[in-house]
């Protein structure tokens, strides 16, 4: 039954005991397979270069940035994110090697919403057992700090990241009709959200996948994401 108050009129649930969560700590997150490292562009900027130049220019259709023409370039954008308000931007590394970025980005501890973006991973990286446990890694962090929802927006044109925040548990909330533009041309967003309470169930499923009983000898996994319950 819905919550009313004293003039009969329908509110919403007791927040309870919830108390606004601190900014997430920026600090290295560990998996199985991969590491993520604050991103600095005295670390990380040249070797990150080199493996984005790798990267067809389709990779960087649906984001702002790229295809970088140089490592300054790149560093520049790093020096941005670094000085952007409510901004964490971490590097993906695997066996010593960046394999690319994303981050933290509209971190607001005074109502528990934070949002992953920047998403731009080398090819290596896509579609990997790596990639999902990069994302798992920043959602943990997330709610076992106290946020209550995290945010997934992106040009509703990408299907790719539309299916990867289905496949992770994300609920579609909506388009954002010409909410912004970039590269000369139009982009409508389409909004994505988690929250603690879809957590519960979406941190088992991807704990599950994650488990090394999981895959077989060769790397391959033995049940998908989306059949687990």
């Amino acid at each position: 039954m819905a919550r009313t108050n004293d003039s009969g009129q329908p509110i919403g649930e007791d927040l309870g005991r919830w108390v606004a969560p601190p900014a997430p700590e920026s600090k290295e997150h560990t998996g199985t397979h991969v590491r993520l490292e604050p991103l600095q562009r005295s670390r990380h900027g040249i070797p990150l270069f080199h493996t984005l130049k790798q990267a067809a220019d389709e990779e960087f259709t649906y984001l702002p940035l790229g295809p970088f023409g140089d490592a300054a370039d790149l560093g520049q954008l790093i020096d941005a994110l670094a000085k952007t308000r409510n901004t964490q931007p971490y590097a993906v590394i695997i066996d010593n090697e960046v394999y690319g970025f994303l981050s933290y980005l509209n971190i607001q501890p005074d109502v528990g919403c934070i949002e992953i973006g920047w998403i731009t991973f080398a090819p290596q990286l896509q579609r990997t057992t790596a990639s999902t446990e990069v994302l798992y890694l920043l959602l943990d962090h997330a709610f076992s700090t106290g946020y209550r929802r995290v945010e997934w927006k992106c040009d509703s044109l990408n299907a790719r990241s539309r299916a990867t925040a289905e496949r992770l548990g994300f609920t579609y909330e909506g388009t954002f009709r010409q909410a912004t533009h970039y590269k000369g041309r139009n982009r409508d967003t389409a909004w994505f959200a988690m929250t603690d309470g879809d957590w519960k169930m979406n941190g088992r499923r991807l704990q599950n996948w994650l488990s090394p009983v999981n895959f077989d000898d060769d790397g391959t996994q033995r049940q998908r994401l989306g059949d687990m319950a």
